[in-house]
């Protein structure tokens, strides 16, 4: 590639011309403040769809935007078609712009365009018209076939004229933003030449200032080299006090957030862009990622993004597009993890929140608190063949309310995951309260719980009388033990209907509340031990049996006793199945 692309003698392509700076401020900065935003959705964003948004569509997505807070909103080019004119005049005319709210309108320097663009403005009660011109040398050179100045003189006879238009519009408050057009292709210090320019020819103060909004309309470098034509042009202005700068950025490197916060603290203190990055090439600033990278920072985006699947499903529904899965925030996938260690250390990260939760957010692998912009927490884990028992057992106490021993964790875990690799796709929440049920508490072979006929306190501590189903035949099962549990276990093994085994945890919780709530009961057994009994059979050798692995089973009744009875015998079972 190199070969053919690149020679010494002619390169085909090369290096941005960096900006000289002789001392640079901005990497020193931090952004403490939300930018004034300015969403550019049904302009730029709507201007780059295959099926432009109907009339109604741009209703729809227009009160959405005023409804998260945007208080300047790109309406159109409404001198450049009819559709655009009309749904001007449509939001004038029947009062849908809030009193505080500017709409914004973009037109080329043409007196033709600037007339009708006063035309669509007039009742409205306040506007920005937005003034664009190409400046960059290839413009100037290719499209235009002009000098500096005649791009000057079209830029300062534009903006004259729509001063000179100001007086059509009498009740309307009209505010002026000027961009020279690819602003970062072009020269800097002539960007500031016909901005100054543009701002003498408009009469700016420091009461009424003008925009100056320096786009990266392609994305020439990387994202510092455009702080730094930011920071120069706001330090070598002749009255800043009475320009606000205005970043409009393009993700033509896929840089267009890190441009943007760049520039942000190199001195600008206004933002363009979409909501999820929609316009033109590879689109336009994803607001909603700059907005709520802010806020993991602790600085308030002064947009109300708590809601964010609603938001999501206005703009794809009116937009036709589909925000990808792993987009910033508001992708399907962002707040899900698949791998094992991520799974183990959000659990754990949740259940610290739990425990402090006045302190600062900090949970592994996740950036943000999802319940702060309307995303569910059950979505965060979700189960494949790569993840790990952390994973399941969060989806089993979060969705289903069974909390798993943490010993039961890797054992579910590895069921789990062999159907996840066999299926070869991820697992939903039903799939696996299925598999749990399946391998834990429906399991009643080869042996069933068929009722207790006593279980009584005695002086000895508790007598059971337990009958148990073993394939077509049922057993009276008699034991005495400290407990319920205990008794049941030594009947167990003195009926000789199952090999002897040991009891090496045992938990139990509520599921559910009121009348309806169960219990649970989980136990963790082992074969090969000698269980200690009253019955002097015990010490015959032939209850001893090899030592084998843990195996855990599970029981779920409305009383304690018949779930804890239930769980003995399921792990029973799977030793059973095991082997």
């Amino acid at each position: 590639m190199t070969d053919k692309y690149m020679t010494t003698e002619n390169p085909k392509y090369r290096p941005f011309p960096a900006v000289k700076m002789e001392k640079r401020s901005w990497p020193d900065r931090f952004v403490d403040r939300a930018p004034i935003w300015c969403s550019v959705d049904l302009r730029d964003g709507n201007q780059a769809l295959a099926v432009p948004m109907s009339v109604e569509e741009k209703l729809e997505f227009f009160a959405l935007l005023v409804k998260l807070g945007f208080k300047e909103i790109e309406i159109g080019f409404p001198s450049a078609s009819q559709i655009e004119f009309d749904f001007t005049r449509r939001l004038i005319e029947e009062n849908r712009i809030p009193d505080d709210v500017w709409v914004q309108v973009l037109v080329q320097s043409k007196e033709e365009l600037i007339q009708r663009t006063f035309e669509s403005l007039k009742g409205a009660p306040r506007a920005i018209v937005h003034l664009y011109n190409s400046t960059s040398p290839a413009q100037r050179r290719i499209t235009f076939g002009i000098d500096k100045q005649g791009v000057v003189d079209i830029a300062v006879r534009g903006t004259r004229q729509i001063k000179d238009r100001v007086k059509m519009v009498p009740g309307t408050k009209i505010r002026f933003e000027y961009s020279p057009e690819s602003f970062y292709a072009t020269e800097v210090d002539f960007a500031l030449e016909i901005c100054e320019a543009v701002g003498e020819a408009w009469g700016y103060t420091a009461e009424e200032p003008i925009i100056f909004n320096l786009p990266s309309t392609v994305e020439m470098s990387t994202p510092n080299h455009y702080a730094d034509m930011i920071e120069w042009f706001v330090t070598h202005q002749k009255h800043p006090e009475r320009a606000i700068i205005s970043l409009h950025t393009h993700n033509d490197r896929g840089t267009g957030v890190a441009s943007t916060e760049l520039g942000l603290m190199a001195g600008a203190t206004r933002v363009e862009g979409t909501l999820f990055g929609n316009g033109e090439r590879t689109g336009n600033l994803d607001v909603v990622t700059v907005a709520l990278n802010l806020l993991t920072q602790g600085v308030d985006p002064k947009l109300d993004l708590q809601d964010l699947p609603a938001i999501r499903d206005v703009y794809e529904r009116c937009t036709k597009l589909d925000v990808p899965v792993r987009w910033p925030y508001s992708g399907d996938l962002v707040f899900t993890a698949f791998s094992g260690s991520h799974q183990d250390a959000i659990n754990k990260g949740l259940k610290d929140r739990q425990v402090h939760p006045d302190w600062p957010w900090e949970v592994p692998y996740l950036s943000i608190d999802p319940h702060d912009i309307g995303r569910n927490y059950r979505a965060i884990i979700r189960i494949n063949s790569q993840s790990g028992k952390g994973g399941v057992a969060y989806v089993m106490e979060q969705e289903f309310g069974y909390v798993l021993p943490k010993a039961m964790h890797r054992d579910f875990g590895k069921i789990v995951n062999r159907v996840a690799d066999e299926r070869g796709e991820e697992l939903p929440p039903q799939d696996i309260l299925k598999l749990f049920k399946e391998e834990y508490l429906d399991l009643d072979q080869p042996l069933a719980l068929q009722g207790v006929s006593k279980m009584a306190p005695t002086e000895k501590g508790v007598e059971c009388i337990v009958r148990v189903k073993k394939g077509s035949e049922v057993h009276q099962i008699r034991g005495q033990g400290n407990g319920p549990i205990d008794a049941f276990v030594h009947g167990l093994i003195a009926s000789e209907i199952v090999e002897p085994f040991e009891v090496i945890s045992y938990a139990e919780h509520s599921l559910g509340h009121g009348a309806e709530a169960k219990a649970v009961a989980y136990f963790e057994i082992k074969s090969g031990s000698l269980i200690p009994t009253n019955n002097p059979q015990v010490a015959d050798p032939k209850y001893r049996s090899p030592a084998g692995p843990a195996i855990f089973g599970a029981g779920s009744d409305t009383n304690i006793e018949i779930a804890s009875l239930k769980a003995v015998l399921s792990a029973l079972n799977r030793r059973v199945g095991n082997r």
